[in-house]
């Protein structure tokens, strides 16, 4: 997935997109004061978690003893912040491109509506809880939040191999196509991260019932992946080859 792109996670929110070279000159992110912009807004965002985690988990649940959420959230949260700190000192600039979310492409911003598998599943987690529908063991519980941190090594993978991985579709000049590591195995292995990371969610958090709505976001990544061609095609000088190169797009040897 050579293209600018990341799905958007649950705990992300629309930030102004400003360009740093613009505004501080050629030094880029280097310049002290564009860091601590951009720091600034990475720890707005990260103060909100607390508060998402409270009125959006743990309330609609009804108990404070929901010790899945808990290992779940750091299970994300603390690699994240590593991850942070690694393109803080190495790309600052990758930091600034994730900061972006409103689409440019009139499709994409429909397409957008991927999400609404994740909320609805969300939703019925809370209440799968509140009610105690599910009983699932802890073994499984605790596997599963291994394997959603092996989609977020997949996906800080990805960050590193694609510096233009932002969170909308977009291309930048001088942008090329990435044909190796992980793009020499599937076209868009970020959303392969995604998959993994977020279809065994609802287990991860102690209820069956919520991978009911979680199994539509394949079709919805689907959807989002063949218009996602479909402008790079159009506009990434190289990426038919790409396609001819590297054969599957989500997941090899079936699609």
């Amino acid at each position: 997935m050579p293209l600018r792109y990341s799905y958007q996670g649950t705990v992300g929110g629309c930030t102004p997109c400003f360009n740093l070279k613009s505004v501080y000159g050629d030094k880029k992110c280097n310049n002290k004061r564009g860091k601590s912009d951009l720091i600034k807004k990475i720890m707005i965002r990260l103060a909100f978690v607390p508060a998402f985690v409270a009125l959006f988990t743990l309330l609609p649940a009804g108990t404070l003893n929901y010790w899945q959420v808990y290992i779940y959230f750091g299970v994300i949260i603390i690699p994240m912040l590593f991850v942070v700190r690694y393109f803080m000192k190495h790309d600052p600039e990758f930091l600034q491109r994730r900061t972006r979310v409103t689409e440019k492409v009139k499709e994409q911003k429909l397409i957008q509506w991927i999400n609404l598998p994740i909320f609805i599943s969300a939703f019925i987690v809370r209440v799968d809880r509140r009610f105690g529908w599910s009983d699932i063991p802890i073994e499984i519980i605790l596997i599963t939040d291994l394997v959603i941190l092996g989609g977020y090594m997949i996906i800080f993978q990805v960050f590193r191999q694609n510096s233009y991985a932002s969170r909308i579709i977009e291309i930048d000049k001088g942008q090329q196509v990435i044909t190796t590591g992980l793009y020499s195995v599937v076209r868009h292995p970020m959303y392969l991260g995604v998959l993994i990371m977020y279809l065994p969610t609802p287990l991860a958090l102690g209820s069956w019932w919520g991978l009911i709505p979680m199994g539509m976001l394949p079709v919805a990544l689907v959807f989002r992946i063949v218009n996602e061609e479909k402008v790079l095609k159009e506009n990434l000088e190289g990426y038919n080859e790409y396609c001819v190169k590297t054969r599957y797009r989500l997941i090899p040897y079936i699609w």
